[in-house]
């Protein structure tokens, strides 16, 4: 059985919601009720078989061939299954996604994993503010899960993250690790300004110096056992996060922001 494959035929004007087309909603669908399901596009509602070839019939392995950046809410609460994107995506992506795999070729919008509790999510390229963060008026971002972004990220990656890890090879832009409550966020490249701002609990795991404010508090350098066996769950990855170099246990460690809680950790590789 094939892979249920959407190919888009031309890109529309408007912005289209994809969040109809997940492994759960589509299963035991006949392909003939799967072309006539509506997709909100602007003010206008349009066909799957008017935007797409459609072809193959596994529902739980969808794949999404010359998508681009105005292709919003792939993957939404997608609760088991795979989808592979093949090419950009737009806002949204795997928000509140339960559980299952997505996986990106290109780059991705605003919101990518926003308060997403379980699942893999994986971006080759670059993801634009509130990775893993909550939506506007919300409390809880990301709440389990792991998210892996080659690329760059935005500002405001973790934007109140409750729980899950976020792994960036690139750079994060400004206030990553925003007002976080628990979780985990490793990023290799630089780091913007205000990281960790209004952190209550939580690690933030880096790879260069970063721009600290006055609100947190030097611990000293520390050797900590448990950074091994963290690098060690990262080697299933396809990753430089698996890469054995890249590993370290010996830290600068600084405890914040004290003008929260001040129990969040930022811990740099000596």
């Amino acid at each position: 059985m094939s892979a249920l494959t959407f190919t888009l035929k031309t890109r529309p004007a408007q912005r289209v919601d994809l969040s109809p087309l997940v492994c759960q909603l589509l299963q035991d669908k006949d392909p003939s009720d799967i072309a006539a399901i509506e997709l909100q596009s602007g003010k206008r509602k349009l066909r799957v078989d008017e935007l797409f070839n459609v072809s193959g019939s596994d529902t739980q392995n969808i794949i999404i061939k010359n998508s681009f950046g105005k292709l919003d809410f792939i993957g939404k609460e997608l609760d088991g299954g795979t989808i592979t994107v093949e090419g950009d995506a737009g806002a949204y992506l795997a928000m509140g996604m339960k559980s299952g795999e997505i996986k990106v070729s290109g780059n991705v919008g605003l919101y990518a994993g926003c308060e997403m509790k379980k699942g893999y999510l994986e971006i080759a390229g670059d993801t634009g503010d509130f990775l893993g963060g909550a939506l506007p008026g919300n409390k809880m971002g990301m709440k389990g899960g792991l998210i892996l972004v080659k690329g760059n990220a935005g500002e405001r990656v973790g934007d109140h993250l409750r729980r899950g890890t976020i792994l960036i090879e690139g750079n994060a832009g400004d206030y990553c690790g925003s007002r976080m409550t628990a979780g985990t966020i490793a990023v290799m490249g630089q780091t913007g300004r205000y990281l960790g701002y209004a952190m209550r609990r939580g690690t933030l795991l880096l790879w260069n110096p970063p721009q600290l404010s006055a609100s947190f508090n030097d611990c000293g350098t520390h050797t900590l056992a448990f950074l091994p066996m963290l690098f060690n769950a990262f080697k299933m990855l396809n990753s430089r996060f698996a890469d054995s170099a890249e590993a370290f246990n010996r830290v600068q460690r600084y405890a914040g922001d004290m003008a929260e809680m001040g129990r969040g950790e930022v811990l740099v590789k000596i």
